[in-house]
């Protein structure tokens, strides 16, 4: 299995991609991560044109979706998350004066806490100052980007926001009646929320990225004498929730890999132990120091995410399946790599080898992601609002945290006499934990179907079995006791089958070409003179899923966008009294049953069910609407992808 594993490390790190990066790779769907705008950020000004050298007041408005929270310009002392920033890109010569804010009121932190906090819609002030120097008639753009931490009771996210208002330069100001009763409510939120740091002043624009005071006075949250003391706190709750990550669904079945080997490895010298103890802290702070600079490089670059954001890519939550599904039918005897028991850590260098160890320890990472285990979410919540080398700190105590048993083990290895020696209870005890280790497969292949269309997840399940059944053949029939021929064989068919099985799982892109079906929905369209296909359909009729394939060739789909088809499907997996009805009406009795209802025509064309459902008879019926009556102007249809 070392052959394959730069394969698998390959495509996690390109599941990682931005979507922008992504959005290049059309022949593999599914790539880009998953996005949600919690809060949105835009400027407003109280003059709609302004006048050389005057000074006015802006205001970022910031609308929160239900049950979201933005925290204000400082924190209280006892407080936690981050301060909210406002980053300015100015024009040459402008400057940026701080402003009171309003007060925050008190929202439902995250686990049931109580903070103070912005939610629905706020408006934060600025006021900014013109240079003398613009010529009337020019246009300006003002920039800039909220820096924040948004957060729900369950989780909290770091964002930036962008903005930017473009203002014209007139002899005169002229005011913004839109917005005048908005700087009207803002005139009384002196000291509110107002800076008292002795930096407070003018923020000037360089054409480069700029701060207002806020940003120069809580941009950190370590100033203030409370705040040492938060950190330390923070620093320890992560140490403790990584400690017991150890104990958690998502890890606890990677546990017994390295229970084996932790037990062969008592008979080893000690100074070989600590090395297989370093190599497992190796591999866990690597993964973790790698998924922290990926997920800061992404924030850089504008993405909103948070911790476990990868798990949101179906290619890398389908690698991750992959990965794990393997380990447990490995473990569970269906095939072997090595003889002894602890070939199932990946002894990528026969016995207890230290890339095995290594790699355990990016495996336990891996699973670790999805778990927030007690006093972590707290301390992720934090260090995911710190800059880059502080949130690496806080992520290496997390690390440090989760490797700790197992490094106590290594420096202190006379504790492995408490452990039971080597014997046959180790075969026993390894198929054990491989119903642990599918477990987690299951619940990761679960997690990949909300990501994925319906009929990817059907494939996705089949595809497994194929996996399986080429794991199986590899162990049944490529063994060191078979001939050469019969092994070279196996090698064969337990790739062309993997091969199949890969193919059948990969992750598919939820399809949003289909429509529900209702008899209401099929009148109105065809009111409007818009062509529509029907599928009758039902999980529970194989038929209507092998026909599935059809609706993937891309002659057919084209013709669905080149007559402006919409697309319904009738779905009778579930009783359903309107489509048995509508069966009726056609005299059917049995699905599958597609339709084409064609403009002008009264009756719908059924295509035939006693042939093969092929692209070229489903085209053939399209022909048909060549010359049929085009949809009424401002009619849109929903046409296949």
């Amino acid at each position: 299995m070392t052959r394959f594993l730069p394969s698998l490390l390959l495509l996690l790190l390109v599941s990682l991609l931005p979507a922008g990066l992504q959005a290049q790779s059309p022949d593999i769907p599914g790539l880009a991560l998953i996005k949600s705008k919690p809060v949105t950020a835009e400027l407003i000004s109280e003059q709609s044109s302004i006048a050389p050298g005057s000074s006015f007041r802006v205001a970022a408005k910031l609308v929160h979706e239900p049950t979201f929270h933005t925290y204000g310009k400082v924190l209280p002392e006892d407080g936690t998350g981050k301060p909210t920033v406002i980053q300015w890109k100015l024009p040459d010569g402008w400057t940026a004066e701080d402003l009171p804010w309003p007060a925050p009121h008190e929202t439902e932190g995250t686990g049931g806490s109580k903070s103070l906090g912005y939610s629905d819609t706020v408006y934060l002030p600025v006021k900014l100052t013109a240079p003398a120097d613009l010529k009337v008639g020019d246009q300006v753009k003002l920039e800039g980007i909220v820096d924040a931490l948004v957060c729900d009771p369950k989780s909290c996210n770091p964002i930036k926001l962008p903005f930017s208002l473009e203002i014209s330069v007139a002899q005169t100001a002229v005011v913004n009646a839109a917005a005048a009763d908005v700087f009207k409510g803002l005139e009384g939120n002196t000291g509110a929320e107002s800076n008292t740091s002795p930096t407070a002043g003018a923020t000037k624009g360089t054409g480069a990225d700029t701060g207002t005071p806020a940003a120069s006075a809580s941009a950190t949250p370590s100033q203030g004498s409370a705040q040492p003391v938060n950190i330390f706190k923070q620093l320890m709750l992560a140490f403790l929730g990584g400690l017991i990550l150890n104990i958690m669904p998502c890890v606890f079945p990677v546990l017994g890999i390295k229970v084996t080997s932790v037990v062969q490895q008592s008979l080893e010298h000690p100074r070989r132990v600590m090395l297989h103890g370093l190599a497992y802290t190796a591999g866990i702070l690597v993964s973790f120091w790698a998924l922290v600079g990926v997920l800061q490089l992404l924030r850089s670059w504008g993405e909103q995410l948070a911790w476990g954001f990868q798990l949101q890519s179906p290619w890398f939550s389908f690698i991750v399946v992959l990965i794990i599904f393997i380990f447990g039918l490995n473990m569970a005897g269906l095939f072997e790599v090595g003889t002894s028991a602890t070939g199932v850590g990946m002894e990528l260098t026969g016995k207890s080898g230290l890339q095995g160890s290594f790699f355990t320890g990016l495996l336990a990472t891996l699973v670790a992601t999805p778990c927030a285990a007690p006093f972590l979410a707290g301390a992720l919540t934090f260090a995911l609002g710190l800059s880059f080398w502080p949130s690496m700190l806080f992520f290496t105590v997390i690390a440090l945290g989760l490797a700790f048993p197992f490094l106590v083990l290594a420096f202190f290895p006379k504790l492995l006499r408490l452990l039971p020696r080597p014997g046959a209870w180790m075969e026993s005890f390894k198929q054990a934990m491989a119903f642990l280790m599918l477990a987690a497969a299951a619940y990761f292949t679960w997690s990949l179907m909300g990501l994925i269309s319906e009929y990817g997840q059907r494939d996705l399940l089949i595809g497994l079995v194929f996996i399986a059944a080429a794991c199986w053949i590899y162990g049944r029939w490529f063994t060191p006791d078979k001939p050469t021929k019969t092994r070279v064989k196996a090698i064969i068919f337990t790739a062309l089958v993997f091969a199949f099985g890969f193919w059948m799982a990969y992750p598919r892109p939820k399809d949003g070409s289909w429509k529900e079906w209702s008899p209401e929905l099929v009148d109105e369209l065809r009111a409007k003179n818009v062509p529509v296909f029907v599928d009758f359909t039902a999980r529970w009729c194989a038929t209507c899923q092998a026909n599935k394939w059809v609706y993937k060739n891309q002659a057919l789909q084209s013709d669905f966008r080149k007559y402006g088809v919409t697309l319904l499907r009738a779905d009778w997996t579930t009783t359903d009294v309107r489509i048995e009805d509508a069966l009726a009406l056609l005299n059917k009795t049995a699905i599958p049953v597609n339709l084409l209802y064609v403009p002008g025509q009264k009756e719908p064309i059924i295509i035939d069910p006693d042939v093969p459902f092929t692209p070229s008879l489903v085209r053939e019926a399209l022909a048909k609407l060549e010359h049929a009556p085009k949809a009424i102007k401002g009619t849109t249809a929903q046409v296949a992808k």
